[in-house]
């Protein structure tokens, strides 16, 4: 019992090592996971008491936990049965490939990842590029919206910005999760987009099984309350105008709900303006890609390198401006339980023809409701009156014009942002930028549109075409 046992010097070392790992995978990290995990418990508490909308434990669930409720869900498990059966594959091979959707769908949020970092470098990078602006907001309506409620935010798309711009106006409410294309799909961007909440979607995908796992998704999203962000356009503006709607996400949202279930799904109108949108030109140029036909970008270092250079250049001769004026409006909310029973319709009992037609309505519904909040900034102001003008004008005749549009436009129940509640100013900073970027020339104290920018020009003037003031139909006014 008392005899010795001699080891070799590598031997012993081994097993202090094997020891010593043994000691910190089942003591330490546990503790330092129990540790962060109560001080992320502690933060979150917190943020939800000066969040309006609180983050949901749906938001904090486990991914894998997410992913394995996905694949196990009833109607995804049918899908995956009749994807094998018409491809002829083994079950476990579609079972497989279900599971490679949902985990390029499923996102993992970080609470320090979103406010710790995305909002503080969205309102740095929002704030640099524009004077960001707050328009129209009904605070006693969205007040009144219950924090357990699904609350879906519903946005005009003008710009890429409009992610960066909105995350930051609405940073003070809620974490939202944005449906993102498969572009964002890159290395290292990806995994900072699924940090923040975000899910990806592949919106030209047709396949059954694939469209089926987002569908599920979408609607265990709603059951669970998480707080969201669409862009029913489906993709940026070419020409300014307001698109018409896409469905496919409006139905996934709809078509599960149950009105008469414990939580309401609320839709809230975001309107948003900017007086320079950063892809305007790419936009208009898209126009020209034949019908049919996906546009193509392609980066040219050389424009960037005199982007840059030109920036530095008006940096140090003091004619560095910011972009304008970037100004976001909230409508007043639309509660899905309530549509349902003044409409007397449930989604779920009706037939696939009745469901599309009544999630149209609600998507135009939705869609007319975003546009009457969408705010006229000066640049649209300006741009309009410019284009629907038959003769150069002066100085005089040029505010006169944007004065008659402004009072026509808030007769119109349209919201309009003027800087410093002083019109004069409005006029002067709408005319400047459209003036730097030669998109109106100057000859002898008369203003008037360029013709080699005459596109660029209603690009703009077409931001608030639908609130009646379309410069192509527009009154001219009347020569001399």
């Amino acid at each position: 019992m008392t005899s010795q046992v001699t080891l070799p010097l590598w031997l012993a070392a081994i097993i202090g090592a094997l020891a010593i790992w043994a000691a910190f995978e089942r003591i330490v990290v546990p503790a330092v996971r129990y540790l962060m995990r109560r001080r992320l418990n502690r933060a979150i508490d917190e943020l939800n008491t000066r969040l309006k909308l609180r983050i949901q434990p749906f938001k904090l669930a486990k991914r894998q936990a997410l992913i394995d409720q996905l694949i196990f869900d009833p109607e995804v498990l049918r899908a995956i049965e009749v994807y094998a059966v018409e491809n002829k594959v083994s079950r476990e091979a579609a079972q497989a490939r279900a599971r490679g959707y949902a985990q390029e769908i499923v996102p993992s949020f970080s609470a320090y990842a979103y406010f710790g970092i995305g909002t503080r470098l969205a309102r740095r990078f929002s704030t640099f590029l524009y004077r960001v602006r707050l328009g129209y907001l009904d605070e006693q309506a969205m007040q009144a919206v219950d924090p357990d409620s699904a609350v879906i935010f519903v946005i005009n798309h003008r710009s890429n910005m409009d992610y960066v711009l909105v995350t930051y106006m609405a940073s003070s409410s809620s974490a939202l999760s944005y449906a993102v294309g498969e572009w964002a799909r890159v290395w290292l961007l990806q995994n900072l987009i699924r940090s923040m909440g975000a899910y990806f979607v592949r919106r030209d995908s047709r396949e059954p099984l694939y469209r089926k796992v987002l569908a599920r998704y979408v609607h265990l999203a709603i059951a669970g309350g998480l707080t969201q962000a669409m862009f029913p356009e489906g993709g940026l503006t070419r020409d300014g105008k307001l698109r018409p709607p896409k469905l496919g996400l409006l139905n996934y949202m709809v078509s599960s709900f149950d009105p008469h279930g414990p939580r309401d799904a609320v839709f809230v109108p975001v309107g948003l303006n900017y007086d320079r949108v950063l892809e305007d030109r790419i936009q208009v140029g898209a126009l020209m890609t034949p019908e049919g036909e996906k546009p193509r970008f392609r980066f040219s270092p050389g424009v960037l390198i005199a982007f840059i250079a030109n920036s530095i250049k008006l940096r140090w001769q003091g004619r560095l401006y910011r972009y304008g004026y970037a100004c976001v409006s909230f409508g007043r909310p639309v509660s899905l339980r309530q549509y349902c029973s003044e409409g007397g319709i449930d989604f779920r009992t009706l037939d696939e023809t009745r469901r599309f037609a009544e999630v149209e309505r609600l998507g135009q519904m939705l869609m007319r409701k975003v546009g009457d909040v969408v705010p006229a900034l000066p640049v649209s102001l300006v741009a309009t009156v410019i284009l629907s003008a038959s003769k150069p004008l002066s100085a005089l005749e040029l505010k006169g014009e944007v004065e008659i549009l402004i009072r026509d436009l808030i007769a119109r129940g349209a919201h309009i942002h003027i800087p410093r509640a002083d019109q004069d100013y409005a006029i002067e900073v709408g005319l400047r930028m459209l003036l730097l970027r030669r998109f109106v020339l100057e000859e002898n104290g008369l203003y008037r549109a360029n013709p080699d920018e005459e596109i660029m020009l209603r690009y703009y003037a077409n931001a608030i075409a639908h609130l009646g003031c379309d410069a192509a139909t527009a009154t001219p006014i009347a020569a001399e």
